[in-house]
């Protein structure tokens, strides 16, 4: 292809405070940054959501022209033509951020990480940007999280999943029953659909949570991934 080669993302990262074995890249919302959401987690857990062995990588998206925010800049992993959940998807742009973030995982891959143990998630669009990343390109990574998030209802990722075969990488989706921007309803029909697709795929709901992270949240996912990134990894030969 005569695409140029994306630009690499900035990240923010959280180093392993022992023997490297594992990757989290963790997507943050629209209009947020790497940094931004790496210091929403300390806020929330009073430290960084950091781990023996699992290095965590919260990349930045760059920023573009935002459609609902009338074309204003905006750091946002794709456009979107309204935040709904029946609009058409812009698939132009989850493409070619798909590219970048595939580079970000071909880092990781070049230290030695491999493919099934590095875990791919985000809050609201970084989640949705995360199912997009690994149920179309990579369904061979660890698992996938999205809190707050949804599909639109003819996702590309529906599509591609229809078409496939192979074994898929877990979900855990998180979502607060107060949301307001990215409705309840929205995330348990992504569930449902996933589900309907093969996906293993668990929706744990928060009560009175607005479009937000939370404590409990937090926690769960952390339980989640050391569960899918154990400390032990078998070695390899």
């Amino acid at each position: 292809l005569g695409m140029a080669a994306p630009v690499a993302l900035q990240r923010s990262v959280v180093s392993p405070a022992g023997r490297h074995t594992a990757s989290l890249i963790f997507l943050h919302g629209s209009g947020d940054t790497g940094q931004g959401a790496r210091a929403w987690i300390k806020q929330i857990l009073n430290q960084d959501m950091a781990f023996q062995h699992i290095k965590v990588i919260y990349p930045t998206a760059p920023a573009r022209p935002y459609t609902p925010m009338k074309g204003a800049f905006s750091n946002v992993w794709f456009d979107r033509y309204k935040i709904c959940n029946d609009c058409p998807e812009h698939t132009e742009s989850i493409d070619s951020m798909c590219r970048s973030l595939t580079d970000l995982i071909n880092d990781e891959v070049k230290n030695g990480i491999a493919k099934n143990r590095i875990l791919i998630g985000g809050f609201s669009m970084g989640g949705g940007m995360a199912m997009h990343l690994a149920y179309r390109f990579h369904q061979d990574v660890a698992g996938v999280f999205a809190l707050s998030s949804f599909l639109n209802k003819d996702s590309a990722v529906y599509q591609a999943l229809k078409r496939n075969e192979n074994a898929l990488p877990e979900l855990l989706q998180c979502h607060g029953t107060a949301d307001d921007l990215v409705l309840y309803s929205w995330g348990e029909e992504t569930n449902k659909m996933l589900k309907s697709l093969g996906v293993s795929a668990s929706l744990h709901t928060f009560p009175n949570l607005n479009h937000e992270l939370s404590r409990p949240e937090i926690e769960k996912l952390k339980s989640w991934i050391l569960k899918k990134l154990p400390v032990d990894a078998p070695k390899a030969n």
